[in-house]
């Protein structure tokens, strides 16, 4: 991983937070084998109350997912190629918690695709989420992903291949 990179993702999101009245450090850590490449940066959540790692992960993870943007957009400005590269932001173990979550959905939605033959179609999630659904079917051969929409009502559609029996 480039150190420099986890770095200024450290220092970008400290002063961010320190800017939001919500003085914590940040630790880099190296993304989990079935995540995709990404610097992670770990908000510490030692000196938070509880209703500030609720605030900073938002309903249905809105305000983490927006932090996780800023990052990916801003610490990728104006950088080469080389030193570009994605970031996840993560706080108390959510993005694992809703991994699983993710798994969840996308195994429910395999299974009911499967039993009825018809199009499964997920709820909204975010770019990011319908990503990590794709990523996570993508083993199943019989199925296909597609994501239909305009965002924010933006869907992932999840059907039998085509002459699937």
């Amino acid at each position: 991983m480039d150190t420099s990179r986890e770095q200024r993702g450290q220092q970008w999101l400290e002063e961010l937070l320190q800017h939001a009245a919500i003085p914590t450090s940040i630790r880099s850590e190296k993304s989990p084998e079935f995540w995709e490449d990404s610097c992670w940066l770990v908000i510490d959540e030692k000196p938070l109350a509880l209703e500030q790692i609720q605030a900073l992960i938002g309903a249905e993870g809105t305000v983490i997912d927006s932090l996780q943007y800023l990052a990916n957009t801003i610490l990728n400005l104006g950088q080469e190629s080389g030193h570009q590269g994605a970031f996840t932001v993560d706080l108390a173990g959510y993005r694992l918690r809703r991994y699983s979550e993710l798994q969840a959905i996308a195994e429910k939605a395999a299974t009911e695709a499967r039993e009825t033959g018809t199009e499964v179609e997920l709820k909204a999630l975010s770019a990011a989420e319908r990503r990590q659904v794709h990523t996570i079917l993508k083993e199943h051969t019989d199925l296909e992903t597609q994501s239909r929409g305009q965002e924010p009502d933006r869907r992932l559609v999840v059907s039998l291949v085509k002459g699937t029996p």
